[in-house]
C-alpha cells in the first residue's frame, strides 16, 4: 500500500511559480513510476507530467512543456513538480499518483493505482 500526500499548492499571480511536493509512504517508492494530474470542476482529470522510477524518463503534457519540471528524490520518497510561468488556465486541483506496475511513464489515469488527496493551485490574472 502506498499513501501519497501533496503539499505546496496555493494562490499565485500569473507569471509566478510554485513547487508542489508529494511525499510517499512505503518501501516501494523507488520502484514506482510517479505522475502529476490535474482536474477542474466538471472536467476529467488530465495528465500533467510523469517520471520513471529512476528518474531517467520524463514526459509532459504539451500545455505545460518547457514551463513545468517533474523530479524525484528517492532517498526522501518525494516527487516534485516545479511550475513556472503559471497561467490562469493552470488553475486546478493537482493530484500526485503512483504506479506499481508501469515500466516507464504513462499519461493515462488508468496507469496509476495510488492517488493523493489533491492540492489546490489557483493562478490569478
Amino acid at each position: 500500500q502506498v499513501q501519497l500526500v501533496e503539499s505546496g499548492g496555493g494562490l499565485v499571480q500569473a507569471g509566478g511559480s510554485l513547487r508542489l511536493s508529494c511525499a510517499a509512504s512505503g518501501r516501494t517508492f523507488s520502484r514506482n513510476t510517479m505522475g502529476w494530474f490535474r482536474q477542474t470542476p466538471g472536467k476529467e482529470r488530465e495528465f500533467v507530467a510523469a517520471i520513471s522510477s529512476n528518474g531517467g524518463t520524463t514526459s509532459y503534457a504539451d500545455s505545460v512543456k518547457y514551463r513545468f519540471t517533474i523530479s524525484r528524490d528517492n532517498a526522501k520518497n518525494t516527487v516534485y513538480l516545479q511550475m513556472n510561468i503559471l497561467k490562469v488556465e493552470d488553475t486546478a486541483v493537482y493530484y500526485c499518483a503512483a504506479s506499481s506496475w508501469l515500466y516507464l511513464t504513462s499519461s493515462h489515469v488508468s496507469g496509476y493505482d495510488y492517488w493523493g488527496q489533491g492540492t489546490q493551485v489557483t493562478v490569478s490574472s
